[in-house]
């Protein structure tokens, strides 16, 4: 759920008493601008933790490309304050897209077994029709004390665009990468494979009717290797 209205309330529900467990549920936080966004999120792998991403839109002026700033942090059930935090000036870099979405995954992205990480993805598109982009960034987190540190930064899982003429000309491409945990290791933390599917869409004109050519590519393995401080992505994998 993300929305731009809100203190984050964390309300602590009394079900589940047999099991001894208390559930928690948020509410996103309010922010002041109206393109601003902000989630949040129960941390199912550490019962009673919250998740949550607070993105604002700094103006560059007109010399200078819009950003967002990015605030991810880590609450305690009722607690006001937080557990731990990080702050990135300038994460997000619009040039020529806007910020459509900001979403928490936590799935099972275990570093070492005694340290699991978090997901932050943002979701960017520029919304045109003729010369469409969309794009899904996954930045990872792990929890380090009172501090949260990104280990893995802005990895495109989804990429979308092309260029056609609003009748039937034109060419398009779609590329989708999934994320698992890998069986080696590389300075203390699990590799990453990453999984790439790529498909390339063309579109001409015969007689008349508007002809698809698709292709789908054969899937690619990338190997992602931690060196001491993030994991390092290979050229065409980062956003922008």
């Amino acid at each position: 759920m993300t929305v731009t209205s809100g203190w984050i309330r964390c309300v602590v529900l009394c079900g589940g008493l047999m099991a001894g467990q208390a559930f928690a549920d948020c509410t996103p936080a309010t922010l002041a601008g109206q393109q601003d966004l902000s989630v949040c999120k129960d941390w199912p792998a550490y019962p009673g933790l919250i998740l949550s991403a607070e993105a604002r839109l700094k103006h560059g002026g007109a010399q200078a490309l819009d950003t967002y700033d990015v605030d991810v942090t880590v609450l305690q059930g009722v607690q006001p304050d937080p557990v731990a935090t990080y702050h990135q000036a300038a994460a997000i870099t619009l040039d020529g897209v806007s910020l459509q979405e900001l979403t928490l995954d936590t799935a099972r992205y275990k570093l070492t077994p005694e340290l699991r990480a978090f997901g932050v993805r943002a979701t960017l598109s520029n919304g045109s029709r003729l010369i469409p982009l969309e794009e899904n960034q996954l930045s990872l987190y792990v929890r380090e004390g009172a501090k949260l540190r990104p280990v893995l930064s802005q990895l495109v899982v989804y990429r979308y665009g092309g260029e056609w003429d609003g009748e039937c000309t034109g060419e398009r491409y779609e590329t989708s990468r999934t994320l698992e945990i890998g069986k080696t290791s590389s300075h203390g933390y699990a590799d990453l494979i990453v999984k790439t599917q790529e498909t390339g869409t063309s579109n001409v004109v015969k007689g008349a009717d508007c002809e698809d050519k698709i292709t789908v590519y054969d899937p690619v393995l990338t190997t992602l290797r931690y060196d001491g401080k993030s994991y390092v992505l290979p050229k065409g994998f980062k956003g922008d």
